[in-house]
């Protein structure tokens, strides 16, 4: 029996959830700021400071040609979210890549999402294989379920009519996540050894024996933690079994179909290292939020290089960050990871708000919609609101003294996951991002459905 629940543990392993840590425990804050010294950083972030015209999409975007020059050579940009589900950081983000596109050469969305899932929608956008609104419903379920949303269908469905137009310079879709693996990328790997090293059939079938998932995304995903601990790592042994030895064949004339069939399982087998953690250990649970960032890392850095594309990467804000937030539980985010492969070539975008409404659960697992007012004394937000534009972009490593002093101490920042409560945490914004979105307002998502959600159990983020 695991010391926290299945729903928290699903919430710290796909989300950014704290196990009851007490707010403001990432990182000493400093010393307070007076009057004075916030007003002289309000005038350095006003002078380095670009307005945005809207967040939606629609329309002129020469608002964000400042964004450009900050983003610079950068191949892969994460761009954060303060909540997991408001329709103003979903609808700059779709604004954002499609201005990317055209104007950058960007050619890869990818989502906190599964790697599973991403081959199913990036098929859409491709060859307009299936039905977007069943593939999001399909695979969106469980602590995924935020994605289903209104705001990631029109993007879908946008990329979809761009590749039609542009059929010879597509743009793709990819998930990085590892929380779960569909039939599909199974077969995938089973059918190419069948057509390439039939001997090994059947121990391939022993290996994956019990992996291959027979039922809904959330049913197993909550099905697969609730193993004992010993089982689940049985099965992550095998999976790793099975990955090296298919990786000890010879890829044969068709190198791309190898190298294909090595990264779906790759896919596999991190799922079930994922979930091969003993959570009775609070040690051990920090190691698999670690290996969760590590990998999703990992994953970006592969496919841009595979691809050869530059990528925008659609995170929570913890996770496009240089700093955790929390070390306790997340010792190293998915963005240091980043930076260390990538280096410059790595831009991390932070998003921020003073007020307005998100979805999230509660303590009970029901999905509600939260309002928040304005942003309380001594937060970044409500320094950072001050600024005399409404919606503004700021190129962090730019701005000016006595900004650049202000943005290194850490203070308490909104940072809400799936779960709320949750925080503020104590964050310093220079030592976290290299730029900043503020927005004033922000309103929730509308989610398509909570297919096998709408309860997700207690202390659930």
């Amino acid at each position: 029996m695991n010391q926290y629940p299945t729903a928290l543990v699903l919430a710290l392993l796909l989300g950014t959830a704290t196990a009851g840590a007490p707010p403001n425990a990432a990182a000493v804050p400093g010393p307070a700021a007076s009057d004075t010294s916030t007003a002289l950083a309000v005038e350095a972030l006003e002078r380095g400071a670009h307005p945005l015209r809207t967040v939606e999409p629609q329309g002129d975007t020469s608002d964000l040609r400042p964004l450009d020059r900050m983003i610079g050579d950068a191949r892969a940009v994460g761009i954060g979210e303060a909540t997991h589900s408001s329709h103003d950081f979903f609808a700059l983000k779709r604004r954002i890549f499609r201005h990317l596109v055209a104007e950058k050469g960007f050619r890869t969305f990818a989502l906190e999402a599964s790697w599973s899932t991403g081959l199913r929608l990036d098929d859409y956008v491709l060859h307009g294989k299936g039905d977007p609104r069943r593939i999001m419903s399909d695979e969106f379920q469980r602590d995924y379920l935020w994605w289903n949303n209104t705001d990631y269908l029109r993007l879908i469905e946008w990329m979809r009519a761009y590749n039609v137009r542009h059929p010879h310079d597509p743009v793709r879709f990819m998930g990085d996540d590892i929380g779960w693996t569909g039939p599909e990328v199974y077969d995938a790997v089973t059918d190419y050894v069948a057509r390439t090293h039939p001997g090994l059939n059947a121990r391939f079938d022993g290996l994956y024996r019990g992996l291959r998932p027979t039922v809904a995304t959330g049913k197993y995903m909550d099905h697969y933690l609730d193993m004992p601990y010993a089982e689940r790592k049985e099965m992550a042994d095998r999976t790793g079994r099975a990955l090296r030895l298919l990786t000890r064949q010879s890829p044969g004339a068709d190198r791309a179909a190898f190298e294909r069939a090595v990264q779906n399982a790759t896919a596999i087998d991190q799922t079930a290292r994922q979930y091969a953690f003993d959570f009775d250990d609070p040690a051990q649970l920090a190691a698999g939020m670690r290996y969760r960032d590590r990998a999703m890392a990992a994953n970006v850095v592969r496919w841009q290089q595979r691809t050869g594309t530059k990528v925008l990467l659609s995170a929570h804000d913890a996770h496009v960050a240089y700093q955790t937030q929390d070390p306790a539980h997340y010792p190293r985010m998915q963005g240091a990871f980043l930076r260390e492969s990538l280096g410059p070539a790595y831009v991390s975008v932070g998003l921020s708000f003073d007020q307005g409404s998100f979805n999230a659960t509660g303590p009970d697992g029901a999905i509600r919609r939260r309002t928040l007012g304005p942003a309380g004394r001594g937060s970044n937000e409500r320094t950072l609101d001050r600024v005399r534009y409404r919606d503004y972009a700021v190129d962090l490593r730019t701005v000016g003294s006595p900004a650049r002093a202000w943005l290194a101490a850490a203070r308490p920042t909104r940072s809400i996951g799936t779960e709320y409560p949750d925080g503020p945490h104590d964050v310093a914004l220079g030592r976290s991002y290299d730029i900043l979105i503020h927005l004033h307002h922000i309103e929730a998502a509308r989610l398509l459905n909570d297919k096998g959600s709408a309860r997700l159990g207690t202390q659930h983020r």
